[in-house]
C-alpha cells in the first residue's frame, strides 16, 4: 500500500513540474486585465485565398521527401514530386480547401519573442502555396500539451496561433495519400462493353442506356444487377500503396506465379483498360494496364470476378417486373384465364373480378424464376402465358412443358431454356383456379319505423 500511495504521489509530482516548465515557457497575460475583456474575441482566419487561384502546392515534412503538387492545362492535379503520379482529384480538392480557408482555434500570441518555444523556427510541417497573386507559406511547429492543437503561423505574419488537430491532419500528406489509387481509370458512366474472362468462359457484356445484355458466348438476356455489381467491384479496384519496395517484388513474384482467377477488359469512349487478377494461396495480386506495377488487393475483388456465365443470366422469365400488367393471358390446359385491366379493375368477359385474387396470380407470374438453366428437355407445352405491360407497347409470350420431377420452360424468339421448380408451377396454377368474380355488395336494408 506504502508502495502504491508513493508511486500516486510522484505522478501528481511530475504532473505539476510538466504544468510549470509550460507555465514558464508561456507566460500568462497580464492579470490585471478587466473581467469585461477577458472575454475570448472570435478565432482569427489565418489564410483566405480561392481555391482557384491555387496553381502548386508543396509539403515539406521533417524526414520526408517534399511532395508538389500542380495543374496541368486541364486544370486537373497531378503529383510532380518525389516522383510524377496522377492525383486521386478529391483528395487533392479536400486538401486545398483546407489550405484556402485555413482557420485557427485561437490567436497565442501577437509578437512573439522566441518561435522556439512553440516548436515555429524549425517547423515539422511547411506548406508552400502558389496563387497568381502572391506566393503564402504555412508553418506548422509543435502539438499543444493537451494534443488537441498545433502551434501554426503564417510567413509574413508575426502572429502565433493554435489550428485544430484535424486541420494539421488535412494538410499533412504524402504522396501516398493523395495518388489515384484506381487500377482503372476509365470513366464508368461511359463504359459501353465488359470483357470479362473467368472460369475458363469468356463473356461480353454490352450496355445500352442503363440495360445490360450478353453479347458472348451468345446473346443471352443479362441479369442487369449481376452486370452492374460486377462493374462497380471493378470500379472500386484499388491498388495497397502502404507496402514497402520489398513488397513490390515480392507482390510480382507471387504474381507471376499465382493462378489466374479472371481478366477483365472495360471499353469506354476513351479506349479499353484491362485488369488482370490471380491467386496465390489466400491472397489476390492485380495487374492493370492503366497503371504501372502489381499489386495485392482486397479478396472481395477476386470473389467478385471469380463468376461464371450464369451468374449473370436473367433468371426470371417475363421482364415486366412491377410494371402494372394491362393484360394476363393463361392457358392451362382445358381452363383458359382472359383478365384485362381498367383503370384499378380487372375484367373478364365483361364481369368484374376479385382484385386481390387476381394480384395474387400476377405475383406468381411475376416471380417465376429459374432454378438453373438447361440445354434441353422441352417438350409439348402444358402452359402458355401471354402478358401485355407498359401500356401495351410491351408483350411477352411463354411455354411450359413438364419434365420428369420439373417443368422446362421458353421465351418466344430466345433459345434459352429455364427450369422452373415442380412447386413454383403448382402454385401458379392454383392462383389461377382461385380467382373469382367481385362479391356483390348487400342490399342496404332501410330501418324500419317503430
Amino acid at each position: 500500500m506504502k508502495t502504491t500511495g508513493m508511486l500516486v504521489a510522484a505522478a501528481v509530482l511530475l504532473a505539476l513540474t510538466g504544468v510549470l516548465y509550460w507555465s514558464d515557457r508561456h507566460p500568462a497575460k497580464d492579470s490585471t486585465t478587466s473581467a469585461s475583456s477577458t472575454v475570448e474575441a472570435p478565432a482569427p482566419k489565418i489564410l483566405t485565398l480561392k481555391d482557384s487561384d491555387i496553381s502548386k502546392i508543396d509539403i515539406k515534412k521533417k524526414g520526408a521527401d517534399p511532395l508538389e503538387l500542380t495543374k496541368d492545362a486541364a486544370g486537373r492535379w497531378q503529383i510532380a514530386a518525389p516522383k510524377p503520379l496522377s492525383a486521386d482529384q478529391d483528395a487533392v480538392t479536400s486538401l486545398v480547401s483546407s489550405v484556402a480557408s485555413l482557420n485557427s482555434d485561437r490567436l497565442v500570441d501577437d509578437k512573439p519573442s522566441d518561435l522556439k518555444q512553440y516548436g515555429l523556427t524549425e517547423p515539422a510541417l511547411e506548406v508552400d502555396i502558389s496563387t497568381k497573386d502572391k506566393p503564402q507559406k504555412i508553418v506548422l511547429g509543435d502539438d499543444t500539451p493537451t494534443g488537441s492543437a498545433t502551434f501554426a503561423m503564417l510567413s509574413g505574419d508575426p502572429r502565433v496561433f493554435t489550428v485544430a488537430s484535424y486541420t494539421k491532419s488535412s494538410l499533412d500528406k504524402s504522396s501516398n495519400d493523395l495518388r489515384d489509387k484506381r487500377l482503372l481509370t476509365v470513366d464508368f458512366d461511359k463504359v459501353s462493353q465488359i470483357e470479362l474472362i473467368a472460369k475458363k468462359q469468356d463473356m461480353t457484356f454490352a450496355r445500352e442506356k442503363d440495360t445490360w445484355q450478353i453479347l458472348k458466348p451468345k446473346p443471352l438476356r443479362a441479369d442487369n444487377s449481376q452486370v452492374e455489381e460486377l462493374s462497380r467491384k471493378l470500379k472500386d479496384a484499388k491498388m495497397d500503396v502502404s507496402s514497402s519496395a520489398p513488397d513490390e517484388k515480392k507482390a510480382a513474384a507471387a504474381f507471376a506465379s499465382a493462378t489466374p482467377v479472371a481478366t477483365a477488359k472495360l471499353t469506354g469512349t476513351s479506349g479499353t483498360q484491362e485488369l488482370q487478377v490471380r491467386k496465390a494461396k489466400d491472397d489476390y495480386y492485380a495487374k492493370s494496364t492503366a497503371v504501372a506495377g502489381i499489386y495485392k488487393v482486397p479478396s472481395d475483388l477476386g470473389s467478385g470476378l471469380d463468376k461464371s456465365l450464369d451468374d449473370f443470366r436473367n433468371k426470371k422469365l417475363f421482364d415486366f417486373g412491377f410494371t402494372d400488367v394491362n393484360e394476363l393471358e393463361m392457358h392451362d390446359g382445358a381452363k383458359s384465364y382472359f383478365l384485362t385491366k381498367g383503370g384499378q379493375d380487372w375484367w373478364i368477359d365483361g364481369k368484374k373480378m376479385d382484385p386481390i385474387s387476381v394480384e395474387t396470380l400476377v405475383d406468381k407470374v411475376r416471380e417465376l424464376s429459374a432454378s438453373k438453366f438447361v440445354d434441353n428437355g422441352f417438350t409439348t407445352p402444358v402452359l402458355d402465358l401471354i402478358v401485355t405491360s407498359h401500356d401495351g407497347k410491351q408483350i411477352e409470350k411463354i411455354q411450359i412443358a413438364k419434365s420428369g420431377d420439373n417443368y422446362i420452360a421458353k421465351r418466344e424468339n430466345e433459345a434459352a431454356l429455364y427450369q422452373l421448380d415442380a412447386s413454383a408451377v403448382t402454385e401458379l396454377q392454383k392462383s389461377a383456379a382461385d380467382i373469382k368474380p367481385l362479391a356483390e355488395p348487400k342490399p342496404t336494408v332501410p330501418p324500419t319505423k317503430k
